[in-house]
């Protein structure tokens, strides 16, 4: 299987400092979270409100003060409610190849991601840590509380995710979604895709993502619509019609259902 295709592939800050930081309300283009992965580690925090997050599967509800650390590779979406929320993305290869010492840390740390994938509650040492990441003022502190925070987690009993084979299953279907969602899909195509039967598949793709397989092909389509909206200055039929709906007025009902109000509105008090 050729999971390449779901794979975000983005250069995260600079060679001498591979991080990237996110702030995200509900103003911004990509305040939703669809589901992807990548071989940078994130760190995410949740400073106001409410944030649904799935780890390969796993569903944790997250509110203020919540942390999580996501390994290498792991499949990873989130549904924001009335939250704003933050994100590191960091190549933890690159950050720590400098020296010998850390280069043999790192690789220790790093060779099973799975293990240290985990979600922290507000008030536990590793949240608490993951919220000066946030606050930090400098490279030499952030670094040195990254290096706590994965002193923590490797004290720590290990706490694997489970890793069925509907993961990677699910990697093809959300990379074909994302490739192809401007097309019609059918149910049948998407159970192909996976390699299971339609019944089955639906209930393991609802398991594993919180939606039916049609209901996500809406979201991610509403999702790419809202970001056409922002960033271009595309008439609304027409990114109705590229985003794969073949009717306005449906377009406009679903995106109010999901979004709360109009295409016009959305596009002019964001």
């Amino acid at each position: 299987m050729n999971y390449s295709r779901l794979y975000e592939d983005k250069k995260r800050g600079t060679a001498e400092f591979p991080m990237e930081f996110y702030l995200l309300d509900e103003t911004h283009a990509r305040y939703q979270m669809p589901f992807h992965w990548h071989l940078e580690y994130e760190l995410i925090y949740i400073q106001k409100g409410g944030f649904s997050l799935t780890l390969d599967g796993k569903v944790y509800t997250l509110s203020a003060g919540d942390a999580a650390w996501i390994g290498e590779g792991i499949i990873h979406g989130g549904f924001p409610e009335n939250s704003i929320y933050q994100c590191l993305v960091f190549d933890l290869h690159a950050l720590m190849n400098n020296t010998p010492l850390c280069a043999r840390s790192a690789a220790a740390f790093t060779a099973d991601p799975r293990s240290h994938t985990a979600v922290f509650k507000a008030g536990s040492p590793e949240s608490g840590l993951i919220g000066q990441v946030f606050a930090a003022q400098n490279e030499w502190t952030l670094i040195g509380l990254i290096w706590q925070l994965m002193g923590s987690l490797m004290g720590q009993k290990e706490r694997p995710l489970p890793h069925p084979r509907q993961v990677k299953q699910l990697k093809d279907v959300l990379a074909f979604i994302r490739d192809h969602y401007e097309e019609p899909i059918t149910l049948a195509q998407l159970a192909q895709e996976a390699g299971m039967a339609p019944r089955y598949f639906c209930r393991a793709f609802s398991a594993m993502t919180g939606k039916t397989p049609i209901a996500y092909l809406n979201y991610y389509r509403i999702e790419q619509a809202g970001e056409r909206l922002l960033l271009t200055d595309e008439r609304i039929t027409d990114i109705a019609f590229a985003c794969g709906f073949n009717d306005a007025g449906y377009f406009t009902k679903a995106f109010i259902k999901q979004k709360g109000v109009s295409p016009s509105t959305f596009r002019r008090t964001l």
